[in-house]
């Protein structure tokens, strides 16, 4: 059997105010012409289809424009709701897609009604678990324990629970949405903590031959049986070094797994940049970032003038700017109220001014400033 994972789409969201729809379009006909070269058994979504619950009228299409060409493919699509998505816009229509072949699992009620293929070798059970939020499902599943482990521990409980009524050797597949103990996070999720402890433990998938997991969104191998697709494209400056791709999957006769990387197309790389702003400016090792989507570090001392015009000449992709300043070792000691004791108003105001500034000093006219600002602000007598 033959599975492509892939998830956390975020159909609509932008990158810095950046529009991503032509990006997410070229990746969807990326997704369709690889699903077709491979010759696939079925698609896996594992969650976050949108970025937002009301998605944007372009993000909606470009959703609606996927399903027409998947199902025109006539290979299963299995799609999960995240915790971005509105599950129960998401799963309109669900029971007419699906006899186009398109299996959107967005009711925890039915976590246990799997999708049934079969090859040469037997059935395979594909179980979809949409993303579980604890307030809203733990009396569904009779959870005892607050948080997602107890959930998704429930919901796993009743797949077993299906699976053993099933024929012996039918393998099982799982989509699950969920931060697992172990994978390496990134800005740009949302965080689950809300509802209870965040993260489950991979143990809860014990007796499941695969696991397409979405939520994080850099590719990852948990075991070989979990995996994280990752997003397919970068969605925060943190995302720089990671490499997007989706998971071509192969289960054996024994459900053994067989996985392959197959890179996702990119749109424009991304470079983290630090340093003084000259340096940025004129360093010739920084030639191959100029088409890159930049986030600068400047480590000036002063705030230069016009830092983002100036970087732009160079850079003209530059979407975000940083200020950390470079400081010189800090030379005092003992308590701030230690440090005050003897010096006057002027002597602490100028050494705020050092301190904001990583340590260059006001120089004269400003020194005069702030002294008669000071001398302003004194009450006078009467």
């Amino acid at each position: 059997m033959r599975l492509l994972h892939t998830s956390d789409w975020h159909l609509g969201r932008s990158f810095h105010r950046v529009s991503l729809l032509d990006a997410q379009q070229a990746f969807l006909d990326h997704l369709v012409a690889t699903a077709r070269e491979h010759h696939v058994d079925a698609v896996l979504v594992a969650g976050d289809i949108y970025d937002r619950a009301v998605p944007p009228l372009g993000a909606v299409r470009l959703f609606d424009d996927a399903l027409h060409r998947l199902a025109a493919l006539g290979i299963p699509t299995v799609m999960i709701s995240g915790n971005h998505d509105s599950p129960r816009r998401l799963g309109v229509g669900a029971g007419l897609l699906q006899r186009a072949g398109i299996h959107l699992r967005t009711d925890p009620a039915h976590c246990a009604t799997p999708l049934v293929l079969a090859d040469r070798h037997g059935d395979v059970a594909l179980y979809g678990l949409p993303y579980l939020e604890p307030a809203l499902v733990r009396d569904e599943f009779g959870a005892t324990a607050p948080g997602h482990p107890a959930v998704l521990g429930a919901a796993l409980d009743r797949v077993r629970a299906d699976l053993a009524t099933r024929p012996a050797g039918t393998r099982s597949v799982v989509l699950a949405h969920a931060f697992v103990t172990g994978g390496q996070p990134s800005d740009s999720e949302r965080d689950i903590t809300v509802g209870g402890v965040s993260a489950v433990p991979a143990s809860l998938f014990t007796g499941i031959d695969y696991v397409a997991l979405g939520h994080l969104h850099g590719c990852q191998t948990l075991t070989d049986r979990l995996r994280y697709s990752g997003s397919p494209l970068a969605y925060s400056f943190s995302e720089a070094d990671h490499r997007k791709s989706l998971w071509l999957v192969d289960l054996d006769a024994h459900g053994g797994v067989h996985a392959e990387r197959l890179d996702c197309p990119v749109p424009r790389p991304l470079a983290r940049l630090r340093g003084r702003l000259d340096t940025l400016l004129t360093d010739p090792a920084l030639h191959p970032h100029e088409s890159a989507w930049v986030e600068a570090t400047l480590t000036d001392q002063i705030r230069p003038d016009e830092p983002m015009a100036r970087l732009t000449h160079r850079f003209p992709h530059v979407l975000s700017l940083v200020f950390d300043p470079e400081r010189p070792p800090d030379t005092h000691d003992g308590s701030y109220a230690e440090r005050l004791t003897g010096r006057d108003d002027r002597q602490i105001a100028e050494d705020f001014v050092a301190h904001v500034r990583a340590g260059h000093r006001p120089d004269a006219d400003e020194r005069a400033a702030l002294h008669a600002a000071l001398d302003a602000a004194r009450p006078r007598e009467t």
